[in-house]
């Protein structure tokens, strides 16, 4: 059991069955889940994207300019963490939006002391608007929040069970890893996280677990180490994949 870890909630996955948007009845789900978790007494930072409303890199974005679009994905993610806050402390989970951009009126600017601080009184902190910088993705941003607040592991939950040897939509022979090194990841350009977030893992030794959210107690199962509902991204020895 870990003591303190990150949470990476695509902004995807809280579109439920939607094509666009926030399902509330998915984040009371995602929201028990976590105070589920929560209550074993492990201290959860959550960094959340912003897909369901906005990516800078989507065709949505059209010919904006890639900076101006990138802003308004991290507004998006500022967004779903504020749905995200409702939704756990509807639970009872007392919870700190802390934003890479000054949004006084909605979230407490980031700072690295106060986000632990908050941890160590066992509140939940969702970290919100990415790293504060376009041209990054949310998984730097998880990356990077994690090293800076000391967890020991990031989650990066999804709506699919892992990484695979290829596309499973397209190829049905495709196999799903069990565990595989940071180097195999990079090397085999799998797109579980982006090359930046992958590598700054790799330098601090810390693992990654990717798995599909939308089933029910996928969370839980993950902080317990099952790795049958999904991949883990760890230093060194050779990639297994279920059922090998």
């Amino acid at each position: 059991m870990y003591k303190r870890i990150l949470l990476k909630l695509s902004g995807e996955a809280l579109m439920g069955g939607q094509n666009y948007g926030i399902d509330t009845a998915v984040a009371e789900s995602v929201a028990r889940e976590i105070k589920a978790v929560h209550d074993l007494g492990i201290e959860v930072a959550i960094v959340v994207g912003g897909g369901n409303i906005f990516r800078g890199v989507s065709k949505s974005a059209g010919n904006m300019d890639r900076g101006a679009a990138d802003y308004i994905g991290m507004l998006a993610t500022v967004m779903n963490a504020v749905v995200l806050q409702d939704a756990l402390e509807k639970q009872d989970v007392f919870t700190r939006v802390m934003s890479a951009i000054d949004i006084p009126q909605l979230a407490e600017p980031f700072i690295r002391r106060r986000a632990i601080r908050h941890l160590e009184k066992k509140r939940v902190v969702i970290f919100a608007a990415g790293t504060g910088n376009p041209y990054f993705t949310t998984d730097s941003a998880a990356a990077l929040r994690a090293c800076e607040i000391g967890a020991e592991v990031i989650f990066k939950a999804t709506k699919v069970d892992g990484i695979y040897t290829a596309d499973p939509m397209k190829d049905p022979a495709a196999k799903r890893f069990e565990k595989i090194s940071y180097q195999e990841v990079l090397e085999k350009q799998l797109k579980v996280m982006d090359a930046s977030a992958i590598s700054l893992c790799m330098d601090n030794n810390l693992p990654i677990m990717v798995f599909n959210m939308t089933q029910n107690g996928n969370i839980m199962k993950a902080v317990e180490g099952d790795l049958t509902i999904g991949t883990l991204v760890s230093v060194g020895g050779n990639a297994t994949t279920a059922g090998s």
